[in-house]
Order: structure tokens, then sequence, then C-alpha cells
């Protein structure tokens, strides 16, 4: 009896110290000996704290140690133990870390009490892995529960949300819950209306807010940049200043997104000024590359790149399909080289800039080379994207049947925009017959397309086919479908000026005119004749000419010459790509009137200059 007596405090102090020990082990993120603690525990069936516990599990996260978290998942299931909802939440949180949400939902659906933490983790992870539908029930099943959404769950459920009915539904939950002037809910709403197309509702939204908060404020210039209104979203930059806040890392990168067009460079410049005074901060570098990129400025974002400290593969992959862009496609193949001996390895982007920069060069062998490397040196799949660009490099060195067949050996179904790159490339050969089994792959696709209507009537009118212009376009009335009219923009003072082709409204189109009369007088010198090839009409050919003479690009280079001091380069955006007769027109006027004209077309950038175009003559 005093044996027996003398024993179990024994028994009872040894279990003591190794749950102390086990504490110690977990608290002290050792793995290994906490794992073989929790083994001796099992061995005399008892328990530590559940904080011990979850410190374990969050071990196993930062360790990456699955096996293990699963080990203790097992550990806290086993001999009768009921492991509180706080302990079951971090088993939650772990298999979502480890994507295993098979074993998550299953964690999830045996919990016999739920709390907010709970759903909300459950909801996040749905949205994160593109289950907005099992996110949208889940909340549905919340409040069935009687379970309260907090912002959290609010913030995340938000971005399921895809049409504005549930979104306005939900929006009217969030009033009910008191949670409508909540700074993260308000951002979410801005930016899932945004997502939604309706701005005027993110406005909407911002306008109720009572203090205002700097997120907030990121939302709506964010959300307004990305739907393509940058004048709009620099507005928004600028009130954000004159009510006192001060610019952070994400208001710089919306406001460099808002400035990627043409006509807001020098607004992205003063943009560029807060990066100076701030701290150097890697993502608002990489925005500021690629807007002075997207904006035409090579030498700006030259300087740029150069200055940058550190620099990852967005780094490089913006500046190189930034070079590619802008015409200069060797100087992009020469970056890709320093990028692989910076020791940076490559991505998918990086690609398309190589590709994109061999197919604007012509250069069909290193096209090849760096195709077939994206699997074999850098483990990375070719997408869509990748085809399109070989199949535009072999369009545009005239391997059409090369590229035919590349196009039925791509894995995969193929889409309406691979095809549609070889369809270019069979009006610049001249190939009738294939563009129209092109076309008509195109049209499967896509039945209302546009473009591939205009691009087969053009081709159909080359080469005099005026029956087969007529059935098109008798296609394209039958289904309702009309031609976009090519437009371009400059701006002058702060002020943006549109011309569309044949449009006289301009309150200067006299003097635009005769200006456009002086050029072709002076450039005809330089052997300038109008290529009537691009005015597709069953036409005189002097008809033919005078329609040449209004494209909306020639307006618009006219009215820069006559607007701009001649140190200023002219910088025209363009909605179509440049046909061959403005191109040629440009060229020589940049020749003859010794001026700098950018023209960014729906492709990519041409820079004039003495009488040459970055692109060589090839796009």
């Amino acid at each position: 009896m005093n044996s027996f007596a003398k024993t179990v405090p024994n028994v009872q102090r040894n279990c003591s110290n190794l749950i102390d020990d086990f504490s110690r082990f977990c608290h002290g993120r050792n793995l290994e000996k906490a794992i073989t603690r929790m083994h001796l525990l099992e061995e005399h069936g008892v328990f530590a704290h559940y904080l011990a516990y979850a410190e374990l599990i969050r071990c196993c996260m930062d360790r990456g140690a699955l096996s293990q978290g699963k080990l203790v998942h097992q550990h806290i299931s086993s001999n009768g133990y009921r492991p509180n909802t706080f302990l079951l939440n971090n088993l939650l949180n772990m298999y979502i870390r480890f994507d295993c949400l098979a074993d998550a939902r299953k964690l999830f659906e045996g919990m016999p009490q739920k709390n907010v933490v709970s759903w909300t983790t459950m909801i996040t992870s749905c949205v994160g892995h593109d289950s907005d539908d099992e996110a949208l029930e889940l909340l549905v099943r919340m409040y069935r529960d009687g379970t309260r959404p907090n912002m959290f769950t609010f913030s995340s459920v938000l971005r399921a949300c895809h049409d504005l009915r549930s979104l306005q539904h939900l929006q009217g939950r969030i009033i009910q819950s008191g949670l409508e002037s909540d700074v993260f809910v308000r951002s979410s709403l801005i930016d899932t209306y945004a997502k939604c197309g309706s701005l005027s509702d993110a406005y909407d939204v911002f306008n109720e807010m009572v203090t205002g908060d700097l997120v907030v404020w990121n939302s709506i210039i964010g959300a307004v940049a990305q739907n393509g209104d940058g004048d709009q979203a620099v507005d928004l930059f600028k009130q954000m200043k004159r009510v006192g806040f001060i610019p952070n890392q994400a208001t710089l990168a919306s406001a460099f997104r808002a400035c990627t067009s043409l006509v807001l460079l020098d607004v992205g410049t003063q943009v560029h000024a807060h990066v100076i005074k701030s701290e150097s901060d890697l993502i608002v570098e990489n925005a500021l590359l690629d807007m002075y990129c997207k904006c035409g400025n090579l030498e700006e974002a030259k300087t740029a790149f150069t200055r940058m400290v550190v620099k990852d593969v967005i780094s490089w992959s913006t500046m190189i399909v930034g070079m590619a862009q802008n015409g200069f496609s060797k100087e992009g193949l020469h970056l890709f080289e320093l990028m692989l001996q910076s020791g940076t390895n490559p991505n998918g982007i990086t690609f398309v800039g190589v590709l994109f920069a061999c197919s604007h060069a012509g250069l069909v062998n290193e096209g090849w080379h760096f195709f077939r490397s994206m699997k074999k040196l850098y483990g990375i799949e070719p997408q869509m994207e990748h085809h399109c660009c070989m199949v535009d490099l072999l369009g545009r060195a005239g391997k059409l049947d090369e590229a035919i067949n590349f196009i039925h050996e791509t894995p995969g179904k193929t889409d309406a925009v691979i095809w549609r790159a070889l369809l270019g490339a069979c009006r610049v050969h001249g190939n009738v017959k294939l563009a129209a089994y092109v076309a008509n792959q195109v049209l499967e696709l896509e039945p209302d397309d546009e473009g591939t209507y205009i691009l087969l009537s053009n081709i159909y009118a080359a080469s005099f086919n005026w029956n087969d212009v007529s059935r098109v376009r008798k296609s394209m009335r039958d289904r309702g479908v009309r031609k976009e009219p090519g437009c371009s923009w400059i701006e002058v003072d702060r002020k943006l000026h549109a011309f569309t082709l044949g449009d006289k409204s301009h309150p200067q189109m006299e003097a635009i005119s005769n200006e456009i009369g002086r050029l072709i007088q002076r450039i005809s010198s330089f052997g300038y004749l109008p290529d009537t090839n691009f005015v597709l009409h069953d036409i005189e050919n002097e008809q033919k000419e005078d329609s040449l003479r209004y494209h909306s690009e020639k307006l618009a280079v006219a009215f820069g010459l006559i607007s701009t001091i001649k140190e200023k380069p002219i910088k025209i955006m363009k909605n179509l790509r440049i046909c061959g007769d403005c191109h040629n027109f440009v060229k020589l006027v940049a020749k003859s009137e010794s001026r700098t004209i950018v023209v960014r077309d729906a492709i990519r950038f041409h820079h004039f200059k003495d009488g040459a175009c970055s692109c060589r003559d090839y796009w």
C-alpha cells in the first residue's frame, strides 16, 4: 500500500514534467523535440494545455511541416480529448495554408461548434481558390447557424460577387450589420463595384465616407485607374493630397497605373517626384517602370531601371516587354541576357516579351530557340499567349504554312486570338485563300468579331474581289456588326484633342488641312507617294488619295506640328493599327520637319526620328 501510494505521485510528477517539457518545446518552436514529447504524452494518455498545441500547429505552418501537423491533429482527436473551437480553427487555418482543402472541409463540417473565425476562414479560403459560389453558400449557412459576420467576413465574401444584384444584396446585409463605415469593408465594396463595371456605385460608396481614410482613397483611385479613366484617377490623387493624406505604396502604384497612357506622361512624372521623396519600394519602382514603358518614354525607364538597387523578375520582365513594344527588340533581348547573368530566373511574362521582340525583329531562329527553352531549361509550360507570339513570328516572316501547322499542333483548344494573329499576316503577304480559312476559324469562335470582318474585307478589296467584299459587309450588316472608326488623340496644353477619319469638326480644321497639304508637298521631294492600297473602296485613285489625306493620325500629326514647339516630341495615341501609308507619311514628316514623333497604336509604339522608325518598318 505504501509502495502504491509512492508510485502515484511519481507518475503524476513525471506526467507533469513531460507536459512542461512539451509546452516549453512548443513555445520555443523546437518542432522535433515537441513531436517526440507529444508521442510520450499519448503513451501516458495525458494532454497539454490547448495553447501549447496552438503554438505547435503554428510551428508546423512556419516550417512547412504538413505531416507533423497532421500528427498533431490525430493526437488531439484521440483518447476522448475534445479540442476547443480555438484549437480547431488553428488546424483549419493550417490545412488551408497547405492547400489541403479537402481536409479543411472535412474538419470544418465535423466541428461541433463554429464561431465567426471558423466561418470566415472557410469563406476566405473558397474565395482564394476561385470557389466563389461555395463562399456565398457558406455565408448563407453562417446566417442560418446564428453566427453574425464581422468586417473580415464581409471583406472576403465581397470578392466572391460578380454581378450587381448579389453585390447590392450583400451591401444591404452590411448596412444591417452596422459595418458600412468600416474602412476595409468600404474599400472592398469600392473594389468589387469597380470590378463589376459600376464605377457610379463605387463613387457612391466613396462619397458616403465621413472622415476619410487612406485605404479607401487607394481603393477608389485604383478602381478608377483599372477601369481606364486615367484623368479621373489622377484628379482623385490630387484631391487626396489636398485634404492632407500622404500617398503610400498602394497610392503611388495606382497613380502610375492611371498614367500608363501616352497623354498622361507629364502627370506621371509629377507622381514620380513622390517616389524620389519617399523610401525605396520595389512594388512602386516596378509600377514606375511600367508607366514609363507604356508611355513610350524609354529613356526615363532606363534611368529608373539603372537606379534600382534591387531588381526582381517583374522589374526585368517589365523592361524587356517595354523595349519590345517600343520597337527596340535587340535591346530587349540583350536585357534578357543580362537578366540571366544576374541570376534572376525568367517567368512566363518574361518570355512573352522575349518572343514579342523576336517577332517584331523578324528573328525566327532565335524565337524558336527561346520557345523551346521555356520548358527544357526553365520548366515553364508555354501558354496560349506564347503560342500566339510564335504564330505572329512565323506569319510576319512569311512562313504561313509553318504557322498553320504550328496552330494545329498546339496542345489544348485553340482560341480566336491565335487565329487572329495569323490573319494579319495573310493580309501582309496577300494570301487570300488562307485568309478566308483563318477568318472562318475566328468567326466560328467569335461570330461578332468586327476586326476579323474588316480585315477579311480589306484583304478581298486589296485583291479587287469586290463581290467577296460585298458578301463580307452584308454578313456584318446582317449580324449588326459595326466597324470601329479609326481615332487618334494628342494632348496639347493639357487639353486632349481627338481626330477621326474624315472628321472636319475641329475648330482649327482649316489650318490643319493647310498643314497636311504643305507636308505632302514637302515630303514628295523625299519620294512620298500616297499608297492607295490602304484605301480599300471601289473608287477612283484621286478619291482614294483624298481619303488617305484625312486619316486620323495625319490630322493629329499636323495639329501637333502647328501647336507645339520644335523641341517637344509629338505624342499620339491611335485605337487601331497604323496603316502603311500613314507610317510612311509620319516617317518622312519626322525627317523633313526635324521632329521626334511617337505614335502608340493598338499593337506597339512607333518612335519616328530622322526618317526612320523604331520598328524598322516591320510591324
